[in-house]
């Protein structure tokens, strides 16, 4: 008999709603339906396989490709509570045996494990043995490949859901057409499962892209204004995360480096500091976030762009998992720009593949060149239409734009008379009619255009250069040096048939990014705040585990605000579940409220939060009354705390039904019966 997943939602993992999405994916899993959902980063995927395992007879085993990721996954589910363990390579004897003694007794509900377990002969025969009834496959698009992180022993999921005749749950945060089908040919042997493709949009992640100008000094002051929160600094190569990690630490930050070049133990280091640490900063290039299911990162910052509007999406959704406030801020610039056209065509993919690069790149620059709200172009991207979102900085500060068609048509002009053989520096100085050596030496002085863009200054042809480079009007070409080559996309323009607008902005006025940061909570509850998780930091030291296994960010900022006074309101907050009240309640509530609480009988304590708690309360209350019966001289009598809550639990209406509850009886229904029942009437 199936458990009720909407009970389990609030008593287990402490949510008094599901996320939008989450339950008709909660319910497809527990019909048994193979199930495909599509969702966001941090739009809590893990829920709508975890909640449906707890339901369901038998054992749910996850493949997912991290063992970092796995680990902090088992780790989470213990602290609320929940039987999980993992199967991986970075298991120690002492661990592997005790998951095989849970899998055993038949006490364990979920078991982790990575696709390369699969290729062993003896894996299938073990999971026939322990009962398993539902295959969860987390990052789904490692079956494509055609994705940027394939990977092959996913390949072996679709013959085990065949060996072992189970349904499935595939989930992905990033899935377009192509590899959507990928996923249903490999996973589901062609036969369409029942599909979610849940909104991208995550609306409380502030976006903002600004032009390179001293990047480092920008990306600086970005980390000045949040300091003391937890944040990833994404660089493009190994070298610069660790002078910006140095330079970080210089100006009093916590931060550390991470890259694939570092020695693994040193790595591993990195990812233990960030998981445990408030506060720390990590500069690293991208092979860093994928294994951190951290849900209070509260920012993150590209120090240089990104290769795709795929990997800028799934990098900035590493920040806000808890869905509290976070923010985002991409520099970008020409040179940017001029590498990653440079890696795509210098690249061993065939040519259609480096078309399709191309245009993923150009939906990135279109959103970094976007005149409007930002999260309308990218969840364009995604096709999925919005309102302007009030969260992004175009929607923050609207950016002036100019009819550029004149300016577009000079650039041009001047890419094409000089041979398509020159970069936009020369280009600018022929355009604003700066005779260098260079401009002379090729009597590029005495072409028409030289001197035509004098109406522009330096900057800001360096803007228009920019413009034109993100639209894709023009190419740098590896051949010659990144020389600039006009495309087809341009040749409109040049004829006059078409017009085009830019931004006017130059790279002074385009990259101060905001330095108003949005407070975690009101200035009157952030003491508070800072008392919450200095409590939470001191308990998970102590336990050794994540500061966000204790508690998010979240939970604590919704302590802060409305100051629970009791067990039972402590019950209600975000993320406390039964066992988390049980473990943390009474230190945290002591926290807010200076004073520590009485004990709370275990029996009470599973009532806390609800209806029935106020009723076992009524019921004790009236039980002490009528101990020595109405008149004080009679014999003592009483209930004990569990019969106590079958009471309040079962709610029996009439004496005989009251009578039939273990440990009350004759006696005691004689003497307490009436007045029990006038309680739950009146309940």
């Amino acid at each position: 008999m199936q458990s009720d997943p909407r009970a389990l939602l609030q008593s287990v993992f402490g949510f008094p709603a599901f996320r939008p999405g989450q339950e008709e994916i909660v319910d497809a899993v527990l019909a048994g339906r193979n199930t495909l959902a599509i969702m966001p980063t941090g739009g809590g995927k893990s829920l709508c396989f975890q909640l449906p395992a707890l339901c369901r007879s038998g054992v749910t085993v996850v493949i997912s490709p991290l063992i970092a990721l796995m680990r902090d996954q088992v780790r989470a589910l213990r602290a609320t509570g929940v039987n999980a363990g993992a199967l991986t390579s970075g298991n120690t004897d002492d661990e592997t045996e005790e998951v095989f003694a849970a899998l055993d007794a038949g006490e364990m509900k979920l078991l982790y494990m990575a696709p390369e377990r699969l290729a062993a002969s003896a894996t299938v025969p073990m999971l026939r043995r322990i009962g398993v009834s539902l295959i969860a496959v987390d990052e789904a698009h490692c079956v494509s490949q055609w994705g940027h992180d394939f990977r092959p022993d996913y390949l072996r999921i679709g013959a085990l859901r065949a060996a072992l005749d189970v349904p499935l749950a595939a989930f992905t945060a990033t899935a377009d057409e192509e590899t959507r089908g990928e996923i249903v040919n490999r996973l589901f042997g062609g036969v369409a499962p029942s599909t979610f493709l849940r909104g991208f949009d995550r609306p409380n992640i502030h976006l903002a892209f600004a032009v390179k100008d001293s990047p480092r000094a920008q990306i600086m002051g970005f980390a000045a204004a949040r300091r003391g929160q937890s944040g990833i600094v994404y660089c493009g190569t190994r070298a610069k995360t660790e002078v910006l990690a140095q330079a970080l630490r210089e100006d009093r930050h916590s931060a550390c480096h991470y890259h694939g070049g570092m020695d693994p133990e040193e790595r591993r280091r990195v990812e233990i500091r960030f998981q445990q640490e408030d506060g720390l900063i990590v500069v690293a290039t991208i092979a860093f976030g994928m294994g951190i299911d951290k849900p209070d990162i509260r920012w993150v910052a590209h120090a240089d762009l990104p290769k795709s509007i795929e990997g800028y999406y799934q990098e900035i959704g590493r920040a806000g998992r808890d869905s509290a406030p976070a923010e985002t801020l991409t520099l970008y610039g020409p040179d940017d720009i001029r590498l990653r056209r440079s890696q795509i065509d210098e690249g061993a993919a065939p040519p259609d593949r480096k078309a399709a690069d191309h245009a993923r790149l150009n939906a990135l620059l279109g959103l970094a060149e976007a005149m409007a709200c930002r999260r309308q172009v990218l969840l364009g991207y995604f096709g999925e239409t919005s309102t302007p979102c009030g969260n992004c900085d175009l929607c923050d500060r609207p950016v002036a734009v100019f009819d550029a068609t004149d300016a577009v048509r000079k650039a041009l002009s001047a890419v094409l008379r000089t041979g398509e053989w020159f970069g936009a520096g020369h280009l600018i100085d022929i355009l604003t009619g700066n005779p260098t050596a260079k401009v002379k030496e090729r009597g590029h002085d005495q072409l028409p255009t030289y001197a035509v863009g004098r109406d522009l200054s330096k900057p800001a042809w360096g803007a228009v250069f920019r413009q034109m480079m993100g639209r894709d009007l023009v190419r740098p070409d590896p051949d010659r040096h990144g020389a600039l080559r006009m495309t087809d996309a341009a040749r409109p323009i040049l004829r006059g048939e078409e017009r085009i607008s830019l931004r006017q902005d130059t790279i002074s006025s385009a990259t101060a990014p905001r330095v108003t940061v949005k407070a975690m909570v009101a200035e009157e509850h952030a003491d508070l705040l800072s008392a919450l998780k200095a409590k939470r930091r001191a308990l998970a030291e102590a336990a050794g585990v994540p500061a966000y296994v204790v508690f998010p960010d979240r939970t604590l900022i919704e302590m802060a605000e409305t100051r629970p006074a009791t067990l039972d309101q402590m019950m209600g907050i975000t993320g406390v579940g039964a066992k988390k009240l049980e473990s943390y309640g009474a230190a945290f509530l002591a926290v807010i409220t200076g004073a520590a609480s009485a004990p709370m009988h275990p029996a009470r304590r599973k009532l806390a939060g609800q209806d029935a708690g106020a009723i076992f309360d009524r019921l004790a209350e009236v039980q002490l009354a009528l101990a020595r019966g109405a008149d004080g001289t009679g014999k003592h009598l009483s209930c004990t705390h569990s019969t106590l809550r079958q009471i309040a639990e079962t709610r029996p209406g009439t004496l005989s039904d009251l009578d039939r509850i273990t440990g009350m009886g004759g006696q005691k229904t004689e003497r307490f019966g009436a007045a029990f029942l006038q309680v739950l009437a009146e309940g």
